[in-house]
């Protein structure tokens, strides 16, 4: 047989049929080998995808009702801040009212003072116009007495010294 490229004959066959038993045997041992353990462990990686999809759907609504909390817990504080700025400023009014009444009061006691300064002044300019009265009717009594003229003279004399202190007042 030589020259033989391809033959149907027996050999073949036979060489044909052991090849498939052998590939039919490979491909059960190897199902039987490698199957399930690869189905064991697709079925594992399956189940760790889904628990961690649970755990992160568990995180979500947790980060969700963690959101819900801090936003009311912003909203509390900013009433506080609102409560607390509102009392500052009534605080701030009655501080603004108490300090404006104590300058009323104590713009009100200079106030007197001054007054009672001028009433003072006053008095002191009154005292002073009637010792110039006294020492101008002091000096006319002199002079009268040391000139001795006749009414009509004691009477211009008079109204001279008369006009001169109604000038001086």
């Amino acid at each position: 047989m030589e020259g033989r490229i391809f033959a149907l004959d027996q050999q073949t066959l036979i060489s044909v049929g052991i090849q498939l038993l052998n590939a039919v045997l490979l491909a059960a041992a190897l199902a039987f080998l490698l199957y399930k353990p690869v189905r064991k462990f697709m079925r594992a990686r399956a189940d760790g995808i889904k628990s961690q999809l649970g755990r992160a759907q568990d995180d979500m609504e947790a980060a969700e009702k963690l959101k819900v909390f801090y936003e009311q817990k912003l909203e509390e504080i900013e009433l506080e801040r609102a409560g607390t700025l509102e009392q500052a400023h009534r605080l701030a009014e009655d501080t603004r009212g108490r300090l404006t009444a104590g300058a009323e009061q104590e713009i009100a006691a200079m106030r007197t003072r001054a007054e009672a300064e001028i009433q003072l002044q006053r008095e002191r300019a009154r005292e002073e116009t009637r010792q110039q009265v006294i020492e101008a009717a002091t000096a006319m009594a002199a002079k009268i007495a040391a000139v001795s003229l006749d009414e009509a003279a004691r009477d211009r004399l008079f109204e001279e010294t008369l006009a001169e202190l109604e000038g001086a007042a």
